[in-house]
């Protein structure tokens, strides 16, 4: 299992962050310019990835304030899990993304880099967006 992650601090309450992640509306705010033909739900989200794959994901476990939780709702080019867990610091809120992906050793060499930099853009356009 590949484990890519990173994390940042808000400076918002946990409820607040908490609540724009689970509604997947709000994550298309957080995408990269290389994510298009997104469509969503509260609960789903499908998109293309420029050049790699289509995806379609559903939040399979909410946590209120803890975790939320997605995986693909229909075939994925191969098995993964998102993952936002969060922890209250008094005001501030450590927000924690992680994508768990079960990928061979070719995939990985492939794939590493680009998920890598989706976690890391992720992380920070939800600093941004939250402030």
């Amino acid at each position: 299992m590949t484990i890519i992650q990173n994390n940042v601090v808000i400076n918002r309450a946990v409820a607040d962050v908490y609540s724009f992640l689970a509604d997947l509306n709000n994550h298309e705010q957080l995408m990269p310019e290389n994510i298009y033909n997104w469509t969503s739900t509260a609960d789903e989200a499908r998109f293309t990835i420029k050049n790699m794959a289509k995806l379609a994901l559903r939040i399979s476990l909410r946590t209120e304030n803890k975790e939320i939780i997605c995986v693909p709702s229909e075939e994925a080019p191969f098995e993964i899990k998102l993952a936002w867990r969060l922890e209250e610091q008094g005001a501030e809120t450590r927000a924690t993304f992680v994508i768990e992906a079960q990928l061979n050793m070719m995939m990985k060499m492939m794939a590493s880099g680009p998920l890598q930099k989706l976690v890391d853009h992720q992380v920070q356009r939800l600093k941004e967006t939250l402030g």
